[in-house]
Order: structure tokens, then sequence, then C-alpha cells
């Protein structure tokens, strides 16, 4: 007997009995991850701005897969459809039994948007490969390790240079605080961005990734024993994952060693809550971050963010690293704080 046909709908985004079905897959799927969340549709659209098409695979009135997409268009960097700006994971997450049917099907109607939008191409940032085929950016890497079920084992699992800036940053008294907004996070983030030349995100952003998903957005602030704040992380948690995703240091924060403590402070407050993996996140090969990361003893492993080309002849390089925008670096660090912060909004929302 033949399988009943897999049908594609789309997410409304007024539609909470669809999106509550939607994350109870998500929980669930293997392949999906934090970013798939149905959240990540009024974050997008309500602070961005973007148009979001958040498709689900159907078979026999039950959700088999989904693909969170937002179209992205603006003159300076160009028209696209990805699954996810803003996000580092994303693409198809299906169910392994439907997993051919449902993600062919999705494919197709991500092909039919794309096309029918006339956007330049179409991202998927999936964590494995799926098209050995298709033309892909080979320059993020991701960093995932195991939390081991004792703290103190994952404090002598830290290679020794960065255990012993880890036992630095406790010898001098820095503390770790969970902050019930994102101010104090905000200001150094903020700071921390535009001395590395790039626009910061919105404000209203953080706080609505706080007030959105709740005890899973947690922000952890370092400060010296005077209360001083020296270094911040907003954190996801998903099922038994921690996933460190903004951060951002004051300038004083590297000689007090503030920055390994953080990241030693959150790792041991998510083996106490019961987290198996830390998920040190993305990071463009080669880079300070992707030194800083393997430095402690992660391993990175290649990102397969996979493309349609539409309307332009290679994989597009919206990122720092490209050389055009070295000009832009220069001059946007240069700018005084509150004027960087007025600015980057209405830029980086169309990078994602």
């Amino acid at each position: 007997m033949d399988r009943l046909p897999v049908i594609v709908k789309t997410l409304a985004p007024d539609a909470p009995e669809a999106a509550a079905r939607w994350d109870a897959f998500v929980r669930a799927c293997p392949q999906a991850t934090f970013f798939h969340l149905s959240a990540w549709q009024g974050i997008i659209e309500g602070v961005f701005r973007h148009r979001t098409h958040f498709l689900y695979a159907e078979r026999a009135g039950e959700i088999v897969a989904v693909l969170p997409l937002a179209e992205v268009k603006s003159r300076l960097f160009g028209h696209a459809l990805t699954s996810l700006p803003f996000c580092v994971y994303g693409g198809i997450a299906a169910d392994a039994e439907c997993e051919a049917d449902a993600v062919a099907a999705l494919e197709a109607e991500a092909d039919r948007i794309a096309r029918q939008r006339g956007v330049q191409h179409l991202e998927y940032r999936n964590l494995a490969p799926r098209h050995a085929d298709w033309p892909r950016q080979e320059l993020y890497v991701t960093f995932r390790k195991a939390i081991l079920p004792e703290v103190e084992d994952n404090m002598l699992a830290i290679p020794r240079k960065q255990r012993a800036m880890v036992r630095k940053g406790i010898k001098n008294g820095l503390l770790g605080h969970i902050d019930p907004s994102v101010d104090r996070f905000f200001a150094l983030y903020s700071d921390n961005v535009l001395r590395h030349g790039t626009p910061a995100l919105p404000k209203r952003f953080f706080a609505t990734l706080k007030q959105v998903f709740g005890d899973a957005c947690e922000v952890l602030t370092v400060t010296d024993p005077a209360g001083k704040p020296l270094s911040s992380v907003l954190s996801f948690y998903f099922r038994d994952e921690v996933l460190p995703y903004y951060a951002g240091d004051d300038v004083a924060a590297r000689d007090l060693a503030a920055n390994d403590f953080k990241y030693w402070d959150l790792m041991r407050r998510a083996c106490e809550r019961g987290c198996k993996v830390f998920d040190y996140g993305r990071s463009k090969v080669g880079t300070g971050p992707w030194s800083f990361k393997k430095n402690w003893g992660f391993e990175p492993q290649p990102l397969s963010y996979e493309y349609r080309l539409y309307k332009r002849d290679s994989v597009p390089q919206n990122n720092p690293m490209n050389p055009k925008y070295r000009a832009f670096i220069a001059l946007w660090k240069r700018l005084p704080l509150g004027v960087a912060n007025a600015l980057g909004p209405h830029i980086v929302r169309n990078l994602g």
C-alpha cells in the first residue's frame, strides 16, 4: 500500500496552535536546533521587518519536517532567501522515516518561492551536508563538546594554558552574575563590536530574545570584586545544550582573564543545570575566535552552508573578511559609540 503524500504548508504568524505543533516536532527531532523554533518568525519579522516563509511538511496530519526561511532584500548586500538570517544553524530538520520525501517537497517549495520572489540566492545553513554538488560556503566551522557530569572534571578537561587563565580569573576575585535584563550585556557588546569595526545589532533585538525565550535565554555578566562589568555573554538553552551566542568584553577584560572566566562560569552553571553539550558556536576559520576555541580543547566541525544560485555566479561573501569592506571597517571604528549604535541597526538588519 502506498504511503500518504507529503503536503507542504506555511506557518502563519498568528497561529499559536500550529506554532505549538511545530515546536513539539522541533524539540523531538534530532536534526533540529534552537534556531528552528517557531519564535524566530516573530523575532525576524518584528525586529528586522523581513518577510518570513516558515514551511513545514505534513503526512497524515503529522509534521514530518520543517524549514524556516526569511527573505532579506538590500541595495547594499543583495536579495536572499535564507534559513535562517541571524542564526548560525538552519536548513531542513526532518523525521528520519520521512526524510527523503519531506526534504524533496520542502526544497521544491523553497525553490519555487525563491524564483517567485526574484532572489539572487537561496541559502541553507546546514549542520551536515545534504547536496555534495551544490555551491558551498567553506568559511565557517562550529565547535561542540560534551559537558562532563562533574564540575571539576570539566575544569581538568580544559587544556593547561587556558585552565591557567580560568584560575587567574578566579584568583582576581571575578564574579559571575545572571542579569535580569540585557542592559549591562549591551553596553559591553556594542562597545566591543565598535572596536572591531562592526555595526551592532539593536538593543531591542536582545531584549526581545529575553522576553520571547524566557529561561531559555540567559545573560551572564562577569564583574570585578568592586562590581565593574568586564565581560558578558547571552546564551541559549535547548534540550540538553547550552549555546553562548552573543558576547562582549571591556578593554580591561583581557588583563584580568575575564573572558576565560566567563566561559568557565557558564560551563560550570550548565553542568550544574544538567546540560550535556557545550556549543561554542560558529567561527570563521583562522580567526581569533577560532583559535580561542581550539585553545579550549574544542575541535572545529565544518558547517555545510549550501546554496542555490539564481542571479549570481558565486557564493556571497558578506562578512568582515571580504577585502572590499576594509575601508568601511576602518571608518566605523572611528565613530562615537552613540552614533554607531544609532546607525548600526539600519545596516546590520540586512546582513543576517
